[in-house]
């Protein structure tokens, strides 16, 4: 960049820290389009001379972005605003969550919320080949669920996969990626869930409600789609009181 744009030419207020503040100003410049992925962003020397503070602070910057993947430092060439999607942009978020009081019922809504919104897009666009897919995920569920000495940890790997099948429909690695994230800090509570689940032998109720998703999308149910999934957390909500 030849010249620094007006975000980046703005000097910074008190209200926090002076690293935070410059990863604010360049983390908005990026959002408002000053910055474009690819984009080369000032030197140093420069963004600390028009944000008026010290250069150390804005090397400080540049390394917590370029750790979170939004920015990408080339030897001999510069700072560039990454191009690509990468899985550390997802970070902060994860911990975020993990970090949150109450953060089981919390994260338990956020998964309701998002799995109302995939099912809805995947029962607007699904291919017979979809249906392929998820159907054969599942079969491989079904199998494991009702097999004997298969340990809990294995039937939930299933779970996620079968889940994981319906996210890939899509075809949007974003909200795959942010349902893979959802699904890492779910995975110790609904470990406990599948527990309860095989100590009560609700195994095959447990597959009912898998199998009534698979239903929906087939037939394209999208206003059945809220139930099908708040009747899908039934075991969990119980795990998470």
């Amino acid at each position: 960049m030849d010249t620094v744009g007006k975000l980046l030419d703005t000097p910074l207020n008190s209200a926090t820290s002076v690293v935070e503040r410059v990863i604010n100003q360049i983390t908005k410049a990026i959002i408002s389009g000053e910055l474009k992925p690819g984009d080369q962003i000032p030197t140093e020397l420069a963004l600390a001379g028009s944000l008026q503070v010290a250069r150390n602070s804005v090397r400080e910057a540049i390394k917590v972005l370029s750790h979170f993947g939004v920015l990408e430092i080339r030897r001999a060439e510069g700072t560039f605003v990454s191009s690509a999607f990468n899985n550390k942009m997802l970070d902060p978020m994860l911990y975020g969550l993990i970090l949150q009081r109450d953060s089981a019922k919390d994260i338990l809504e956020l998964r309701e919320v998002f799995d109302i919104g995939i099912l809805k897009v995947v029962i607007e666009s699904r291919t017979e080949q979809s249906i392929v897919v998820i159907r054969e995920a599942y079969g491989q569920l079904e199998r494991a669920l009702l097999g004997d000495g298969i340990a809990p940890e294995s039937i939930l790997d299933r779970d996620l996969a079968f889940h994981s099948a319906i996210n890939s429909c899509i075809h949007n690695k974003l909200i795959t990626e942010i349902a893979g994230y959802i699904d890492r800090i779910t995975i110790p509570s609904r470990v406990l869930t599948m527990k309860m689940i095989l100590s009560e032998n609700h195994q095959q109720e447990y597959l009912n409600l898998h199998l009534g998703i698979v239903q929906m999308i087939e037939k394209r149910e999208t206003e059945q789609v809220m139930k099908v999934v708040q009747d899908h957390y039934q075991f969990w909500k119980i795990v998470q009181k």
